[in-house]
């Protein structure tokens, strides 16, 4: 288990968002138990049969899809997402709130907004022209996987603004 960082300072709207994040997160896992299965169905087709079902592959990549994109959200609220600790690691809790803040305001919070924009009218359009895979025997509705894009950056959006609330407070709070 990720120890959660609002244990020792509690910041109550950011708490709020985390939990809901998390809700999320832990329903969007089970995409993840399904992929598995997939997979297994998938291989013992193509070993067992000779006979592998294009539905299952782009079923794979749409559950990994959305395992992916929603999890990000989750590495977020829960302090679990890359970064170089070479440097971050030795700094003082002070200076590295410091530093989040100031990545929050001008790299992920415009990064975030920039693809939500952009990923609205894409959507819009698979959705207008009720897209579906190119293949004959590919999974209808396109259009749904592609609406994951815009539903999981608003979710990391929240869960940014989340850690930008807790680290400002906790920087006036003098944590």
């Amino acid at each position: 288990m990720i120890p959660h960082q609002h244990q020792t300072h509690p910041v109550p709207l950011a708490d709020v968002i985390d939990s809901a994040i998390r809700q999320v997160g832990n329903l969007i896992a089970w995409c993840y138990v399904a992929l598995i299965m997939v997979i297994i169905a998938q291989v013992i087709l193509r070993k067992g049969f000779s006979s592998g079902l294009i539905m299952l592959e782009e079923l794979q990549w749409h559950l990994y899809a959305i395992g992916v994109m929603f999890g990000v959200s989750y590495a977020q609220i829960n302090n679990a997402h890359v970064r170089v600790d070479l440097i971050y690691s030795g700094l003082r809790i002070r200076t590295k709130r410091i530093i989040d803040v100031i990545s929050i305001l001008t790299l992920a919070l415009p990064f975030i907004a920039v693809i939500l924009l952009h990923s609205l009218d894409f959507v819009a359009d698979a959705w207008r022209i009720n897209e579906s895979s190119s293949s004959p025997s590919g999974l209808p509705w396109r259009w749904a996987i592609k609406s994951v894009i815009p539903l999981s950056f608003a979710l990391l959006a929240l869960a940014v603004v989340s850690r930008l609330i807790r680290d400002i407070v906790l920087l006036i709070r003098g944590e």
